[in-house]
């Protein structure tokens, strides 16, 4: 790294970090990613899906479109070069997003998880609101953000509390293990957490960003059997910075088994580099897992980027 791109990049920790992600980001060895993994998009969704099916596309990172009784969702939209409050330094994405911003269909509703710059990019979500005005949905104390970027069809919703769209469509905002955070001193203002949607197939979970602990129990004990879990695999090295707040390979499976999830897709991997983890270590662990620990592999999905997978 040159000297001038050091000198913006600890401007850019001393501006909007905390110490601890300094002294991470300045001493934690980066894993082995590729630049840039260069595939083509995946081709365009259909516009709507009706009748008892789901089918989720993978974007990037934690980015999925979900389809089904006619609704279209997107999942913490990121269409971005950077997950960054600035546009010269940040996370740089290594692959490309799997479905074109143009290739999208009708979006209706936005889930956002929680504030950090990966899940929750304002750039993307202007774009969406230009375009398709959907409703955007976010955990307490994420409203006034939204607001002040101008995104006023805005529905902010504290854990266990319910939103109807339309009148019909139950959404829950749901537990999770994780933390707020955009600046220095807005650490855990904000809530964060995971949302199930109501499905004509049954209950889907989109965990978002979470370590391990009792909500994946309380939730199943609320919803019952979860149809379709999207959980998160990593990153997860160094174990000290990541192990409370998100997912080994090890504790999704773990995860999977306590929602009894009929199916679960792998997300949260592949696209921006964030700890020690090399590109392909969290997919690859979840492959072996799966074969040992699941007494049907397919249970557990990693997606192909841009491809869909239809849930019955």
């Amino acid at each position: 790294m040159s000297g001038h791109n050091k000198f913006k990049t600890l401007l850019f920790l001393l501006i909007f970090i905390s110490w601890d992600l300094i002294k991470f980001l300045l001493f934690t060895e980066k894993g082995d990613w590729d630049d840039w993994w260069n595939e083509k998009p995946g081709p365009k969704p259909e516009e709507r899906v009706f009748g008892d099916s789901v089918v989720v596309t993978f974007v990037n990172h934690a980015t999925f479109l979900i389809q089904t009784n006619g609704i279209n969702i997107l999942t913490d939209p990121i269409w971005s070069e950077l997950a960054s409050p600035v546009a010269f330094v940040g996370m740089e994405r290594h692959r490309p997003p799997g479905i074109r911003f143009d290739d999208l269909p009708p979006i209706d509703i936005v889930l956002i998880s929680h504030n950090h710059y990966d899940h929750l990019d304002i750039p993307t979500l202007k774009r969406l609101k230009e375009k398709f005005n959907p409703v955007f949905i976010v955990p307490l104390g994420n409203k006034e953000l939204m607001l002040d970027d101008g995104l006023s069809n805005t529905i902010e919703l504290d854990w266990w509390q319910e939103y109807f769209f339309k009148n019909k469509y139950k959404l829950t905002l749901v537990p999770a293990r994780h933390f707020s955070m955009r600046g220095l001193t807005d650490r855990n203002i904000s809530l964060w957490g995971a949302y199930i949607i109501n499905t004509e197939i049954g209950p889907i979970y989109f965990a978002g960003d979470t370590g391990f602990g009792i909500h994946f129990k309380q939730i199943y004990d609320k919803f019952g059997q979860i149809r379709l879990a999207f959980l998160p695999i990593g990153p997860i090295e160094p174990r000290w910075f990541f192990g409370d707040v998100h997912l080994s390979a090890n504790e999704a499976v773990e995860a999977h088994k306590i929602l009894k999830a009929k199916t679960s897709i792998a997300i949260h991997w592949g696209t921006f580099s964030q700890g020690a983890d090399d590109m392909l270590d969290a997919p690859r662990e979840i492959k072996k897992l799966r074969e040992k620990e699941l007494k049907d592999p397919g249970e557990f999905i990693v997606p192909i980027h841009g491809r869909k997978i239809v849930i019955k």
